[in-house]
């Protein structure tokens, strides 16, 4: 069986120079933090990041922003970090602003080879903009494209030593939906176990889905 666990250079060596990055989190809580640290010294940067928010200047994407790695972020929210808008308003970063149940879904649709989703939400704002409409049963909704990318960077609470995930409360947000919907997927875990360890039924993420761990 191949070996996952690695070292935090070596997970931070595969990302490059203007790749895409999906990274969990809500509000910073559920992201792998040594790992965005490690990213932050490794300086590569016109990234494009997908996450639920912008974290805070100094917590979790934020890190990344305010270190000036970013060229475009998706989000659902940004206002937690005041960085994003000082970025916008110079030209030096784009925001996409995404409706939190839209984001999921889109993920979720990327992750599960589906073509996009039909949603409601958005219909005559400015989300519809740019967007194709879908009338079903004398009801319109937005065509909403899947989202994918070259790298997830997940944080669990445990993981077994073939990729198994726990994600603690809170922790679980975003982070079971990108590992579905990235072409590397690297895991940030608090934990690491023998196979077995964790109870089948305690399984969040299957380690199918996952390429390597490191232990944070």
């Amino acid at each position: 069986m191949k070996n996952k666990v690695i070292s935090i250079e070596e997970a931070i060596s595969y990302i490059k120079e203007g790749m895409s990055i999906m990274i969990g989190g809500f509000m910073a809580c559920g992201t792998p933090e040594k790992l965005m640290d490690a990213l932050v010294k490794k300086g590569v940067g016109s990234l494009t990041i997908i996450g639920n928010d912008a974290g805070w200047p100094d917590k979790g994407i934020g890190k990344l922003i305010t270190n000036k790695q970013v060229k475009k972020i998706i989000a659902s929210h940004v206002g937690l970090n005041p960085e994003v808008g000082k970025q916008m308003n110079s030209g030096e970063l784009e925001a996409e602003l995404v409706p939190q149940g839209t984001l999921a879904e889109r993920i979720r649709a990327g992750g599960n080879g589906l073509g996009g989703i039909l949603t409601p939400t958005g219909v005559g704002t400015i989300v519809e903009e740019g967007k194709q409409k879908i009338e079903v049963d004398g009801k319109i909704y937005l065509l909403e494209k899947p989202l994918k990318a070259d790298v997830a960077l997940v944080g669990a609470s445990i993981a077994d030593k073939q990729g198994n995930l726990y994600f603690n409360k809170a922790t679980r947000n975003f982070n079971p939906l990108i590992a579905t919907a990235a072409d590397l997927v690297i895991v940030g875990a608090e934990k690491i176990v023998e196979v077995g360890e964790i109870d089948p039924n305690n399984v969040m993420t299957p380690g199918l889905f996952v390429d390597y761990i490191v232990e944070v």
